[in-house]
């Protein structure tokens, strides 16, 4: 398909301005803070009025730019993830709601670029710690495979003492620790492609050890000794080692510290319990926030801060079951004034804190409020380092380097395409956002129907109240169409069209979790 002369400009431009930005940027080390769970109110800088203080990333937002109008790809972990490390919508592979259970084999397939193996390349050391919650190829008498019922795999045989292939340190990353996710088992942390201690010992549900619990995992294998609420310290830790290990080498760096708070179970360790004086989720905001420092602070104790970016930012929004009632009483709204929380294709479900700072380089304190998708991160690096992204790659990531160095005023991605744990699809443009959503009440009730159209304007109503399908039915029409074209050419970024991984349909709701595999 060829560029129209405005869209191959545009792209020259964009390539010529990277260039230029890639020769005054060098190769800085780049720190991914990803928090799980955590609302775009839960920054107490950003809404002042809310009661749970954050003060280590107050002090970020002091120190760098926020995205105010920052989306996952996704309202649930695991495609958000996918979109993160690859650039491109998950919704485009065969996983069509919901995230990856246990034991599910790898989302990102083997030939695909990713975000840490594009940095390696260009010389820099790769490193994820905490979180995966992407797929393995687990070791057993049985292949880890795409199962339609959710965690069905969980109790088959499965040997621990053998390598687990196609992890994060096959997909890019030089260096892996952390769990696959900390409510599902086996219940014991993983380095690079082993089991970092056997899981010998069997989980025991006891509901008073934590909220939301993995009650249903009672019996399935753990590490001796295995304390739900050493988890996040001891991932920060390591996060924390390794920056410092990595400044005295001196070669640039790419750690992508994916958190496991304050996503359930909801265990704050010894020092934070009861700390917020509102409930066991508000105390693990607050961990949360200190973890988030520590890591932020071991860079600049390791005299790296000037020729380091930090982002932080989160996978969706925050929870609704983990003790949502008992915040709201208290004057505390995570998803500030949007509507929902995690899981929904309301702004509450995808809209996120997005901060960068780069000393030197992004004025501290100030904001944007350009549009922006945790995708976009892929492409940004790309223009750190001056590397061109290929054509089949990155589909849907642009970068945001010019706003966050203050080089451009002009919207750098034109729209975003958010999606639901149900499966469900919006789409925005301006400030005009359209949403397909489940005819009924579940996911099973609504498979195979069409989805119910609805259009919101959200400069002037962003917790959405007021659907405006009947009256601009013409604006209903113009985004369909939109959208339509940015499914069904396999990309959202400029450049040939690519194919999906299945048939995606966003009119009407999936019959499947996992879509069939186009031929």
């Amino acid at each position: 398909m060829l560029l129209t002369r405005s869209v191959l400009t545009a792209t020259l431009f964009l390539v010529a301005a990277g260039s230029s930005i890639a020769a005054e940027t060098s190769r800085p080390n780049i720190v991914v803070i990803l928090a799980d769970d955590f609302g775009v109110g839960d920054i107490q800088a950003h809404y002042p009025e809310n009661k749970i203080p954050t003060p280590c990333l107050d002090r970020l937002v002091g120190q760098g730019m926020s995205f105010t109008d920052a989306h996952s790809s996704s309202a649930v972990c695991t495609p958000t993830r996918y979109g993160l490390l690859t650039g491109r919508y998950c919704w485009r592979t065969r996983l069509q709601e919901w995230v990856i259970a246990a034991y599910e084999p790898p989302l990102i397939g083997a030939d695909r670029m990713t975000l840490p193996g594009f940095l390696k390349r260009h010389g820099y050391h790769t490193a994820c710690i905490g979180k995966w919650h992407l797929g393995w190829e687990w070791p057993g008498p049985q292949p880890s495979r795409m199962v339609e019922k959710g965690n069905a795999l969980w109790n088959a045989q499965w040997d621990f003492s053998k390598r687990i292939m196609a992890g994060p340190t096959e997909r890019g990353f030089d260096y892996f620790f952390g769990v696959d996710l900390p409510n599902l088992p086996p219940f014991t942390f993983i380095e690079n492609d082993r089991v970092a201690t056997l899981p010998t010992a069997r989980y025991e549900y006891h509901p008073d050890q934590g909220t939301v619990m993995p009650k249903s995992f009672a019996g399935a294998p753990m590490a001796p000794g295995w304390q739900f609420d050493e988890i996040l310290p001891e991932i920060t830790k390591r996060a924390v080692r390794y920056i410092h290990r990595q400044a005295e080498r001196g070669d640039p760096f790419f750690l992508y510290f994916s958190m496991t708070s304050p996503h359930e179970p909801v265990v704050p360790s010894k020092d934070f319990a009861g700390k917020s004086g509102i409930a066991p989720i508000a105390d693990f905001v607050i961990q949360t926030d200190w973890s988030a420092g520590r890591v932020i602070q071991a860079v600049d104790d390791a005299g790296i801060a000037n020729n380091t970016i930090v982002i932080f930012t989160a996978d969706n929004g925050h929870s609704h079951y983990t003790g949502w009632e008992k915040l709201i009483e208290a004057g505390h709204f995570p998803s500030g004034p949007y509507r929902g929380h995690k899981s929904d294709i309301w702004e509450g479900g995808h809209r996120v804190p997005f901060v960068v700072r780069w000393p030197g380089r992004v004025a501290p304190g100030s904001s944007s409020d350009r549009l922006l998708c945790l995708n976009d991160i892929l492409a940004t690096c790309a223009d750190i380092v001056g590397g061109a992204l290929p054509d089949d790659a990155a589909e849907d990531s642009f970068s945001f380097l010019p706003a966050v160095l203050g080089k451009s005023q002009r919207p750098f991605r034109p729209n975003v395409v958010s999606h639901s744990v149900n499966g469900e699809f919006a789409y925005r443009e301006g400030p005009w956002k359209i949403v397909f959503k489940m005819p009924a009440r579940n996911r099973q009730q609504s498979r195979g129907r069409p989805a119910v159209v609805e259009l919101y304007n959200l400069t002037e109503d962003i917790a959405e109240k007021n659907d405006l399908s009947t009256e601009r039915p013409e604006i209903v029409k113009r985004l369909t169409a939109k959208l339509a074209a940015v499914v069904d050419s396999g990309r959202s970024r400029p450049g040939h069209p690519q194919s999906n991984d299945t048939d995606v349909r966003f009119d009407v709701i999936q019959n499947e979790r996992w879509a069939p595999a186009l031929d």
